[in-house]
């Protein structure tokens, strides 16, 4: 296992974020709030998702515990989500900064969401690409509802981070 391979990753992911977000400038509050029929609810619903996931594992895999996701409800506006991604993306990227090959390979335990008070454990290495994996389902989601719109995000794909 190699940190600076999930390092990669997660700055492909940090790049793909920031790129469907600024997708989403001519979006209007219809848009961003109807259901999209495709993913778990609204373009707002996923991407308050989105952010919380990238929370939720960045807290558990720092000793933490949180059993719930956050609420799209407490990010009314596509500018209050912008900002609390900021942080966790920030947040994330300082994590990720001390990590060391054999954090990697260590259990972690986490109460899981989808099914309450049930205990699971993974090596770190695991439950990082789940994250990952995630987030690109995620993306596509939304980029497909944007791209409906008449506001596609273009090529989000690793080759074109990895030759920009």
């Amino acid at each position: 296992m190699h940190v600076a391979m999930f390092q990669e990753v997660f700055a492909y992911n940090n790049w793909a974020n920031k790129q469907l977000l600024q997708t989403l400038a001519p979006v209007n509050d219809t848009q961003l709030h109807t259901d999209i029929h495709n993913g778990i609810g609204s373009i707002h619903t996923t991407l308050v998702h989105m952010f919380s996931g990238i929370w939720i594992w960045r807290t558990r895999w720092q000793g933490g515990m949180p059993d719930t996701m956050l609420q799209p409800q407490d990010f009314p506006t596509l500018e209050a989500i912008q900002e609390r991604w900021e942080t966790e993306e920030h947040l994330m990227h300082n994590f990720l900064a001390t990590l060391h090959d054999e954090d990697l390979l260590r259990e972690i335990r986490y109460i899981g969401t989808m099914v309450p008070g049930k205990i699971f454990t993974l090596p770190k290495w695991k439950t990082m690409l789940h994250l990952t994996n995630h987030l690109t389902q995620h993306r596509s989601e939304i980029a497909m509802n944007l791209t409906e719109l008449g506001y596609s995000p273009g090529e989000l794909g690793m080759n074109v981070f990895f030759n920009r």
